[in-house]
């Protein structure tokens, strides 16, 4: 019986760092969102600077079922938000290869066309912390600050 009371209580430590690990890495609602500039599957530059003074709608997605979900519902916020001050951004910030991106987006059950952009070198999850849990969707004000 000893031994059921002190295992709760052994895993302490260990639920508290966990805690510090997941949190660091991410971005917190309040906070300014980190600008970045990545090529689109298109081949145009884009960022958050690219949008300023608009609503940018951002998903960060890997190559996965729920990030082609995810996609998909994004393609719909683009539509009904067409117009407005709003963009909607993907990323595929799992560094996959624009062939790989390519036939992935093929994959989508609709035709995106909200800007896609190609994270080679995975700065946005570095900055957002997307690679821990994906898909991440954020929504930054007109101020730049993520809601």
């Amino acid at each position: 019986m000893k031994k059921l009371w002190i295992a709760p209580f052994a895993l302490l430590p260990v639920i508290a760092v966990a805690h510090l690990v997941l949190a660091a890495g991410f971005v917190k609602v309040g906070e300014k969102a980190p600008s970045f500039a990545l090529t689109a599957i298109t081949g145009e530059t884009v960022g958050l600077d690219t949008y300023k003074g608009k609503v940018v709608v951002l998903g960060l997605f890997h190559i996965c079922d729920p990030c082609l979900m995810q996609g998909s519902t994004l393609q719909k916020v683009s539509e009904m938000t067409k117009g407005k001050d709003v963009a909607v951004l993907g990323v595929n910030s799992s560094g996959n290869s624009k062939k790989e991106v390519g036939e992935f987006l093929s994959a989508f059950p609709v035709k995106i066309t909200y800007p896609y952009l190609l994270d080679p070198n995975k700065v946005t999850d570095n900055l957002y912390g997307g690679g821990k849990f994906i898909p991440n969707v954020y929504v930054i004000d007109q101020q730049g600050v993520i809601r």
